[in-house]
């Protein structure tokens, strides 16, 4: 279980004038959400982010390259960072979380939907993001954490995750069912529209549930949908979706929402999922090229106008994710890389940490990497089929991979308990900005600027909001 006490005591409090707030008061709030139940009659309202968002597809529809960036993850430091971030650039908060991370059995971050928003909510607005700034998601919504359960049951867990999400105050809805179960010997696209359309009902029966008033739900659907966190296997870039493949799919699903009188649910859809030919994985990055997408681009229908959402642009080069809004995928999905970048720069500091206290024997150094990856080869099962090779080479994989797979191990008693170690051990100290040229650069050069302070959570928070830089930029026309 995420301990979501301890990691935001770390990444908020750590991070000094940027969020400040009681510490001992802010751990009393949690405790009270994880404890409290969901109140249903006055969920969160974000009706002024969802139409927004809402109003920016339009924009893109009619030529304007702006679109927005997701933040999927659900992990404490990228969260502050995100916060930071929004708040800087005066941006919506646009936070979506997997059907892995956050679910109503608590997924591997031990948050369920409502808890996951009362707290996402609460850090926000102690950091001075308006209310009305958040927009909270749900990614790849469906049987995905139950795929190894026969349809029938992997599909009610789905149900129910869709609802929980839906009561919990998430206005933006991935309905992703693309996934075979255990029992399909085949899945065609007319069972993954039909799929879709009953996490859909469900979705809209909870929505009912909810007060007047409150922001119409807004859908992403899509088949050929990447699959969450990269690709498990090398090879080459993958194919890009072709227009009758996109008309084909959008014709399904309209039927599959029209056969259970979810028109208007279908005229919210503002996204579909394809594949642009992006994707990463164990030591690879596909990049996109826009000369491959040139028949995409006009193959968007007139209504519902909606436009593509794009995942896996994780590690893409910053003109790629202007191009990919410029072409109509107005909606980037950003996760892996955002935890890659928090592990190089705890990494980094392991490394200042034991050039700083090595020699001394009243500092018990911290074993970050190693707790880290102790972690990992004592439950393989978040990393097993994404990483090949000999010893040497899954051993490198487990740190450095683009996969990233550690994201999922950082919540581990060791783990944090080394990490606060370092985190402790670099409190009092002004970090010599030698060893930051060495280990950070990209750090030395703000910190030479005069925008960065040598502390170590602040070093952190910068490494990953260097990335959200590059999508906050590409949002934006040129």
């Amino acid at each position: 279980m995420w301990d979501v006490k301890r990691q935001s005591k770390l990444a908020t409090r750590q991070v000094t004038k940027v969020i400040e707030y009681d510490a001992g008061a802010s751990k009393k709030r949690v405790r009270e959400m994880e404890n409290r139940k969901p109140d249903r009659q006055q969920p969160a309202s974000n009706a002024p982010a969802s139409e927004g968002l809402r109003a920016l597809v339009t924009r893109n529809r009619r030529g304007e390259a702006v679109g927005v960036y997701a933040v999927c993850s659900a992990h404490p430091w990228v969260i502050d960072a995100a916060i930071q971030q929004a708040r800087e650039d005066g941006s919506v908060l646009h936070v979506e979380s997997t059907s892995s991370q956050v679910n109503q059995l608590g997924g591997y971050s031990g948050q369920t939907p409502q808890q996951f928003a009362a707290w996402l909510h609460k850090k926000a607005e102690e950091a001075g993001v308006a209310h009305d700034q958040i927009l909270i998601g749900g990614d790849h919504l469906g049987p995905f954490p139950w795929r190894n359960s026969p349809a029938a049951e992997a599909l009610s867990q789905a149900r129910e995750l869709v609802r929980a999400c839906v009561l919990a105050g998430y206005s933006k809805i991935h309905l992703d069912t693309s996934m075979a179960c255990a029992d399909d010997q085949s899945l065609d696209e007319e069972t993954v529209a039909q799929r879709a359309a009953a996490l859909c009902q469900s979705a809209e029966e909870a929505y009912a549930e909810l007060p007047a008033g409150s922001p119409r739900l807004l859908y992403v659907a899509g088949t050929e949908v990447p699959a969450p966190g990269g690709e498990s296997l090398p090879g080459e870039a993958p194919a890009v979706t072709s227009v009758e493949h996109v008309q084909r799919t959008l014709a399904t699903f309209r039927s599959a929402f029209a056969a259970r009188g979810l028109q208007s649910a279908w005229e919210r859809a503002i996204g579909l999922v394809v594949q642009p030919g992006v994707e990463f994985g164990e030591n690879s990055v596909f990049d996109y090229d826009r000369r491959k997408e040139r028949a995409l681009v006009h193959a968007l229908p007139a209504h519902p106008a909606l436009v593509y959402e794009a995942h896996s642009t994780d590690y893409q080069k910053t003109e790629h994710l202007a191009e990919m809004v410029e072409d109509h995928f107005a909606i980037l999905k950003v996760g892996p890389w955002l935890t890659f970048a928090f592990r190089e720069a705890v990494f980094a500091l392991s490394m200042m940490e034991r050039e700083l206290f090595g020699s001394r024997k009243d500092v018990q150094l911290s074993a970050v990497r190693e707790a880290l990856d102790a972690a990992m080869v004592r439950e393989p099962g978040q990393w097993r089929s994404y990483y090949h090779g000999d010893e040497q080479q899954i051993r490198l994989a487990r740190a450095y991979s683009y996969s990233d797979r550690c994201r999922y191990y950082w919540h581990c008693p060791p783990v944090q308990q080394e990490l606060e170690r370092l985190l402790a051990n670099l409190a009092d100290t002004v970090i010599p900005g030698t060893l930051i040229s060495q280990y950070l650069a990209p750090e030395y050069e703000a910190l030479r600027a005069g925008t960065l302070r040598a502390r170590a959570p602040e070093l952190i928070q910068h490494h990953i909001r260097r990335i959200l830089r590059e999508y906050a930029s590409a949002r934006r026309a040129r």
